[in-house]
């Protein structure tokens, strides 16, 4: 399955700077949420793989700060 996570809201916090509309297409083989599923680790690696930031430390890996649209 294919999952576009979006950032809801721009966060400013422990120096990580995200931007709302920041997204990325996490490809799993779950039919769950790819935020909750797993400590959400490939929406981690995939935030440090396209802006190199580490989304768990900004404390935004949740549904209150991502939106999550299966694509694919």
């Amino acid at each position: 399955m294919l999952y576009r996570v979006t950032v809801k809201n721009s966060k400013n916090t422990n120096g990580i700077r995200l931007e709302r509309g920041m997204s990325v297409d996490v490809v799993t083989n779950s039919m769950s949420n790819p935020v909750t599923t797993n400590g959400g680790q490939p929406v981690v690696d995939a935030f440090m793989r396209i802006y190199g930031i580490d989304i768990r430390k900004a404390g935004a890996l949740s549904m209150a700060w991502l939106d999550v649209e299966r694509i694919g």
